[in-house]
């Protein structure tokens, strides 16, 4: 009895776990894509060229992954086929920790995305959180005879929902945008304030003197003190924001795109970019011209590639530079437009929901 409890809890808790990662990461594919790419680009330096052609998939590799949590997670929990549900858990766990040690060991990717953009693991952090659930994981596998591996109808009928519903879930946030934003720009964020520290910034010294190491609050003025490393003390009063800039061959447009109205148009990578809408775009640029409201691109591109889209589309509107993970992070649809009123982002949309022009102009008009 005893133990049949213990596995019970120990089964709720890892499938809890899986399911509320998992539709952490359901609600943003992109996201999870994103991620993915940057530990394919490390592996292809680092271990073998070829993990570079699995960019290219990242997408449905991720949406694979973070629904196969959240079914998993559900099968765990209500019993169904759990036999193969431990192996399959055990492998995705022994998967996932090995990403986090080679982040943590080699310092290569600072955040592992485990919970996405809900909760921030350092490394290490999500290294051991791995561990403890391949323990857990390795109590099941070793009473993996006192499993089921049916499960009663009912609740084979709820994993099939699941699977249906993550799918439908993740589908309909990779074609709008996610449905609720955990990222610094989300809707409501006042950009050049989350660009500040929300308090004093506050450090200790670590000195040393007559081969002792001492900790102190203030930089000392006793000059027999040798530095040694200074800790930031209140990580987080940093600012939310801390790498969002724009610029031309003409100089810096960070303070210019935050002040007044503006529809900014944001294109991550212009090879990838998605054409089929462009005329939804146009018409918003054309409707907007004279208004108050000034439309801008802000690209990852070459400046003549940047030039040449503006004219290709006869948008005549300013473009500028910006960086790739900066627009990545802001925006999951390429191209995705984001209004923002004197800094303050007032609504995102991803490309297959662009708005009218009077739609936008009622927005900044409330």
């Amino acid at each position: 009895m005893l133990k049949q409890s213990a596995i019970y809890i120990i089964r709720f808790l890892v499938g809890g776990l899986f399911i509320f990662s998992g539709l952490i990461k359901v609600n943003d594919p992109v996201g999870t894509a994103i991620k993915l790419e940057e530990y394919f680009d490390v592996f292809s330096n680092d271990i073998a060229s070829f993990f570079y052609l699995f960019k290219d998939y990242a997408l449905p590799i991720g949406v694979f992954l973070v629904v196969s949590e959240v079914v998993l997670g559900v099968m765990l929990i209500l019993g169904v086929r759990l036999r193969f549900t431990v192996w399959a858990l055990g492998v995705m766990t022994l998967f996932f920790t090995f990403l986090t040690f080679y982040s943590a060991y080699f310092n290569k990717v600072t955040d592992c995305g485990c919970f996405g953009d809900a909760i921030k693991l350092t490394p290490w952090e999500s290294f051991t959180k791995d561990v403890i659930l391949l323990v857990l994981i390795g109590v099941l596998f070793l009473f993996r005879r006192d499993l089921s591996n049916d499960g009663p109808s009912w609740a084979k009928w709820t994993v099939r929902g699941s699977l249906v519903l993550s799918v439908l879930l993740a589908i309909t946030a990779i074609r709008n945008l996610p449905f609720i934003d955990f990222r610094a720009y989300k809707e409501g964020v006042d950009i050049p304030s989350a660009m500040q520290p929300s308090a004093p910034l506050q450090y200790n010294y670590i000195m040393k003197k007559d081969g002792q190491e001492v900790v102190l609050d203030q930089y000392p003025t006793d000059e027999s003190y040798e530095f040694v490393d200074m800790v930031l003390v209140n990580e987080d009063a940093l600012p939310k924001i801390s790498d969002f800039a724009v610029w031309n061959d003409e100089g810096d447009f960070t303070e210019g795109i935050l002040t007044g109205n503006k529809a900014v148009i944001f294109v991550t990578f212009m090879g990838k970019m998605n054409i089929t809408h462009l005329e939804t775009i146009d018409a918003m640029i054309e409707g907007l011209q004279g208004s108050e409201i000034s439309p801008i691109l802000v690209a990852a591109s070459s400046v003549e590639e940047i030039e040449a889209l503006i004219s290709s589309r006869n948008w005549g509107i300013e473009g500028y530079q910006g960086d790739a993970t900066v627009i990545k992070t802001i925006m999951r649809s390429n191209p995705g437009i984001m209004l923002i009123r004197d800094g303050v982002v007032l609504k995102k949309y991803h490309y297959r929901n662009t708005p009218s022009p009077e739609e936008v102009k009622s927005l900044f008009a409330e």
